[in-house]
Parts: structure tokens; C-alpha cells; sequence
């Protein structure tokens, strides 16, 4: 495949995963935004010429990396969150902003399923049991909780979340949502609020999109909601959970336990979490198959060709505005 240079019009920023720089390799050659003092030094030289940024998660873009770029058009991430992209100083600017919906909602909803058994199920906790021979000197592994027939809250019923939703209707599951608005034609029932959710259900689901108007949308208050019976799940982004409270929920019993792939300063994990035995932890693989990368590398990649050839995104979270 022919090798695509247009060092003067496009920019890499953040670190890329191994799949999609291996397929984007095979395509185009740009620069990386330089960390560091290089940073400001670059931008000044060549920010003019660039026409589109490609990003996958943080830095990302944000409003005085998209102020440095008077000449930006479009963002193409790598990804379906973009919370680390300023949309704001984007749509201001008429910058278009794509990312990569769908070809993730399967396996992210696959990732939460399996954070819902091993949670309430207690299977994480099992092993370890098993392992450090306590099977033999302490007996029989303390009860868990059932999965089946339980009332479960959606955080978000977008495409992820409508997918955790039908795998967990085979579990006999009564489902709530909460959204910023009622999705019409639901089978499920609505909740006005992220509060009135979680005090109805045993499970809550955090799928909803990473941004500020979701910041610590689940607070204290909701936890307190949620009780000393209820579980938190999240497959969203660490933001919109009030992290330190979920931590003193989760010592002082006033929540029964968490699954999370998700946290407010990844990689750093609060050090608390990790001798908890009623938390399970994911260093943030929802999306993580072979499989799925390789499609949600692919979608960029047809992303930028579209917009190099026609100025159309395929799919735009902004769509840019023709100059």
C-alpha cells in the first residue's frame, strides 16, 4: 500500500495503540506533536499548516492546543469517548470532531457483563482464595450474590449502554435508565434522575458519555442512594464518578462493592481500592480485543481519508463547517 506523506497538513497527537499506529503506518506518515518544551517551539513553526489532528484519548486537543492551530479543520479520534477534546472550543471554531461509535458497543458491553459476575459473584475473589491455598486451611469460599433477576440502572442508554441492556435481559433483569432524556419506544423504565435510579435498582451501570456536563454526575448522594446492598459499575470514563466518595462508600460499607474499568487519574488507582476484596479492577480494557481495535482503527483511518478527499466526516460528533 502506498505510503500517503502530508507532513504539512496533518498532526499526530498523544500516544497511539500498537494496532492503530501499526495500521495507520501502513498509510500515512506526519508528525507527533512534541511533549515538553518542544511543544510550544513546534507549534509556532508549523501550527499554520496544519489542516487535521489525529488523536486516541489523552492529551487530546484541548482549547490552547486548538487555539495554536489557526488553520484546523478537523479532529479525528481514535476512539468513541472524546472528553479529551475540547468540543466546545471546537464547535466555536467549526472544527468537525469524529470518533468511533459501534464497531466498540459489543465488546465494552461484553467488558461490563463480565464486571457484573465478577463483582456480585465474587469470582476475582475466588480465585485468589483458591491460590493462596486457603481453600485447604480456611474452608468453604464465603456466599456471593446472584446476578439473575436483579433490578439493574443504565447510567446513559446510548449504544453501549442499550447493548448491556440485552445481555442482561437473558438474565431475567429488570432494566431502569436514566438519560438526559427519555428514549422513545424504550422497553424500559425511565428514571428522572442519576438519584431516583440508583435508589430503585441493586446494580447501576455507569455508561453514559465522559464530559462536563456528566462530571461526578454519580456524587455522594447518589452512592448513598445506591445503599449498603447496591454495586457500581463503570465502563464509562473516571470522571463521572466522584471518585473519593466511592472510595469512603466502599471502606465504610455503605456500598456492598464496585466494578470498575474506568478512574479519574488513570493509570493511578487510589491505593485503597487495591486491598478492597468487594472491588474488582480493569486497567481500562473495555474496548480491548484484537478484533475491535483493529475495526475501531480502521473507522479512523476511513475518517481522515474521507475528509482529506471530500471535507465529510463519517462519523461526526461535529460536522465541520465549509470554509
Amino acid at each position: 500500500m502506498v505510503t500517503v506523506l502530508r507532513t504539512r497538513e496533518l498532526l499526530r497527537i498523544g500516544p497511539f495503540e500498537p494496532t492503530f499506529e501499526r495500521e495507520l503506518a501502513e498509510r500515512y506518515e506526519f508528525p507527533t506533536l512534541p511533549a515538553g518544551p518542544e511543544r510550544a517551539r513546534f507549534l509556532t513553526e508549523h501550527g499554520a499548516a496544519i489542516r487535521v489532528v489525529v488523536t486516541s484519548g489523552g492529551p487530546g486537543a484541548d482549547a490552547e492546543t486548538i487555539a495554536a492551530l489557526p488553520n484546523l479543520e478537523a479532529i479525528v479520534n481514535n476512539g468513541a469517548g472524546v472528553d479529551a477534546i475540547d468540543l466546545d472550543a471546537a464547535r466555536r471554531r467549526g472544527i468537525g470532531v469524529s470518533n468511533t461509535p459501534d464497531v466498540l458497543s459489543d465488546t465494552v458491553a461484553d467488558t461490563a457483563l463480565g464486571l457484573i459476575l465478577m463483582t456480585l459473584r465474587r469470582f476475582g475473589a475466588a480465585d485468589r482464595y483458591v491460590r493462596a491455598g486457603r481453600w485447604v486451611t480456611d474452608g468453604p469460599f464465603g456466599y456471593a450474590r446472584d446476578v439473575s433477576g436483579l433490578q439493574v440502572g443504565i447510567l446513559g442508554l446510548g449504544r453501549i449502554g442499550s447493548a448491556i441492556a440485552t445481555r442482561l435481559r437473558g438474565f431475567d433483569c429488570a432494566i431502569a435508565y436514566h438519560n438526559r432524556h427519555r428514549v422513545d419506544g424504550s422497553p424500559y423504565r425511565y428514571a428522572e434522575s442519576a438519584a431516583e435510579l440508583a435508589e430503585s435498582v441493586d446494580v447501576l451501570v455507569v455508561a453514559t458519555t465522559g464530559d462536563a456536563g456528566t462530571r461526578h454526575l454519580v456524587d455522594r448522594a447518589v452512592l448513598q442512594a445506591l445503599g449498603p446492598d447496591g454495586y457500581l459499575i463503570n465502563i464509562a470514563r473516571g470522571s463521572v464518578v466522584d471518585q473519593d466518595a466511592l472510595v469512603e462508600s466502599l471502606i465504610d460499607g455503605s456500598l456492598a462493592g464496585a466494578g470498575l474499568d474506568v478512574f479519574a487519574d488513570e493509570p493511578h488507582v487510589p491505593a485503597e481500592l487495591l486491598t478492597l476484596d468487594n472491588v474488582v479492577l480493569f486497567p481500562h480494557i473495555g474496548s480491548a480485543t484484537a478484533r475491535t481495535r483493529r475495526a475501531m482503527a480502521l473507522l479512523t483511518i476511513r475518517n481522515l481519508d474521507s475528509y482529506l478527499r471530500s471535507g465529510e466526516l463519517l462519523t461526526p460528533v461535529l460536522q465541520p463547517v465549509r470554509r
